[in-house]
């Protein structure tokens, strides 16, 4: 469960936020699905899709939801996270296939070039697969609306989400944190 008021994650049942002091809500049994009932953001889509959609064109999509997302910090969080994560993925494997080019220009010349060929292109390969891998995880993840954190990235990510007041945007309310109780209390 996270805060509402300062985004950070606490042991489900805990009733007040030991960072700021805000009292949590009781959690709520999950839905039919096992996801969470969906928030909305601001782009009209329901936090969990938005969530989901900041994965799927990698980190390009990131970027467009920090840029469009006004209202939701999980929305916030799931785009920055796809940023770092993919973005550092991205420049990995550049790294890693641009000494592949410049053999292949100098030419082949020896077995030795060619080792260190199907070595490189090996790593970019196992680097692929696991960034395959994650990204469909990330995106299950989101769509079942948890904030599942990248050891690496997911920290920063929820720093970056959670910089609501020092742009001038509105802290995110209990109902855009997806908590249960406070979308039964706002529907009365």
């Amino acid at each position: 469960m996270f805060c509402p008021k300062c985004g950070t994650e606490n042991p489900e049942g805990t009733s007040f936020c030991p960072k700021c002091g805000t009292e949590l809500g009781v959690a709520a049994k999950p839905a039919e699905g096992g996801a969470k009932p969906e928030a909305e953001s601001s782009t009209g889509m329901s936090a969990n899709t938005a969530g989901l959609l900041c994965y799927l064109f990698t980190w390009i999509t990131g970027i467009i939801f920090v840029v469009i997302e006004k209202k939701s910090a999980f929305v916030r969080f799931h785009a920055w996270q796809s940023i770092m994560t993919f973005g550092v993925l991205a420049v990995a494997s550049l790294i890693l296939w641009i000494p592949i080019y410049l053999i292949v220009i100098g030419g082949l010349d020896s077995f030795g070039e060619i080792l260190a060929i199907l070595i490189i292109a090996g790593i970019g390969g196992l680097i692929g697969l696991l960034s395959f891998i994650l990204w469909i995880i990330l995106m299950v993840q989101a769509k079942t609306g948890k904030m599942w954190k990248v050891p690496w990235a997911g920290r920063w990510a929820e720093k970056q989400a959670s910089k609501w007041r020092s742009q001038g945007l509105d802290a995110p309310s209990r109902v855009e944190m997806g908590d249960p109780e406070a979308r039964v209390e706002s529907r009365r």
